[in-house]
């Protein structure tokens, strides 16, 4: 199992999460914060949607790239910043669904750069289908929690 650095990784990264307006304004929820993993879910929406009504795969990369970013997060200094320099997604299927749903899981951490795997479902009639996947670097900004500096 991965350890934090900060033993109160859960409520600093739920409080970012709650700082984030993109995701206020799609109305994602962050379910899930453990060590180095972290689960973001999202309710369809007709304006999240794409021209054949599936979620546009702007909005599952949105989630995917929060879900991955907030995994390394918990892992972080408590005085850290995080910022993705990189990511890739491969849409796997379309996303029809009434619920979309994205997991972040650190692939490994280290000092500056840390790898995360992302992974996207939708849920529709009970029915869960992965619907993308991909890789995500991340930058640890120490002594910069605040970023904006």
């Amino acid at each position: 199992m991965l350890k934090p650095a900060d033993p109160g990784f859960e409520e600093r990264t739920r409080a970012s999460f709650a700082r984030q307006g993109i995701m206020a304004h799609i109305g994602a929820v962050m379910e899930t914060v453990e060590p180095g993993r972290v689960e973001i879910s999202l309710a369809f929406r007709p304006e999240l949607s794409q021209q054949h009504g599936f979620f546009h795969a702007g909005v599952l990369s949105t989630i995917a790239d929060s879900a991955g970013g907030y995994a390394g997060f918990t892992l972080f200094p408590a005085d850290a910043g995080v910022l993705t320099v990189e990511f890739k997604i491969n849409l796997l299927a379309a996303a029809d669904g009434e619920r979309a749903f994205a997991a972040g899981e650190v692939v490994r951490s280290g000092r500056t750069l840390t790898v995360c795997r992302l992974d996207a479902w939708v849920e529709k009639g009970g029915k869960r289908t992965h619907c993308a996947t991909g890789m995500q670097t991340l930058m640890t900004l120490v002594g910069r929690a605040g970023v904006k500096d």
